[in-house]
């Protein structure tokens, strides 16, 4: 009966005890590199005898807190930077009511899908709740979680095979070029040594031309020379004619 009475009383205990509270964090746009993205904090009030009074933020690498501006914060709270975050403040507000407040993001950083924002709650009383361990994806949530929220990711994180697809019909479009402008493409410029050749076979046509009348000479020369010749040889040919 001892044994039964105490673990029903440990239940009883459990069970009425305050949950563990948290701080939460959601976005309006989930996509890595996104602009102007309102982030809502919801911080869960756990004390019983004192109200918060300060949240102070830790921003994540990538966003820099001149980038960040007030939505909305308790009554009386007041807003202000600090080198690597923000704090929003005031007075105490009452007893298990918790703080919510909204801040605008000018640009989320490119290519990171975790973002982790480590919170220090103050209370009215001094007391503080440090929500700053990160949580790992896939390892189970530590005892104090820092705030996170989990995005997609966006065009700049897309895979090379995607970005490079284009160029693949590159090659098809050079080849067309190369095959246009031959076409229309200029005789290429003769060589310096077809050149030379070429004024070599002009000087010697001329060379020809001028000196056509001596060879005509010549040729004249040789028919009569040949013809004589043959004049000769008929002559010697013919039989001698008797004397009377």
């Amino acid at each position: 009966m001892v044994t039964v009475g105490a673990v029903a009383g440990f239940a009883v205990f459990g069970v009425a005890g305050p949950a563990l509270a948290h701080v939460e964090v959601s976005a309006d746009k989930t996509t890595a590199g996104a602009e102007n993205v309102t982030l809502t904090f919801d911080g869960e009030a756990e004390s019983t005898s004192a109200g918060l009074a300060a949240e102070r933020v830790v921003l994540p690498a990538g966003i820099d807190p001149a980038g960040v501006t007030l939505v909305s914060a308790p009554a009386g709270w007041a807003f202000s930077r600090t080198a690597d975050g923000f704090t929003v403040a005031g007075k105490a507000l009452k007893v298990g009511t918790d703080a919510v407040w909204k801040v605008k993001i000018a640009k989320l950083p490119d290519g990171e899908t975790r973002l982790s924002f480590k919170t220090l709650e103050t209370y009215g009383d001094g007391k503080v709740s440090r929500w700053i361990e990160i949580q790992q994806a896939g390892q189970d949530e530590p005892d104090n979680p820092a705030p996170l929220v989990t995005l997609k990711p966006g065009p700049s994180s897309a895979p090379a095979a995607a970005a490079g697809t284009p160029a693949a019909t590159a090659p098809v479009a050079i080849a067309s070029a190369t095959s246009s402008d031959a076409a229309v493409a200029p005789p290429a410029s003769p060589t310096p040594s077809a050149v030379a050749g070429d004024r070599a076979l002009q000087r010697t046509a001329e060379d020809q031309g001028s000196t056509w009348w001596i060879w005509a000479i010549i040729a004249v020369v040789l028919a009569a020379i040949a013809g004589f010749a043959v004049l000769r040889q008929r002559r010697s040919a013919r039989p001698a004619e008797p004397r009377s």
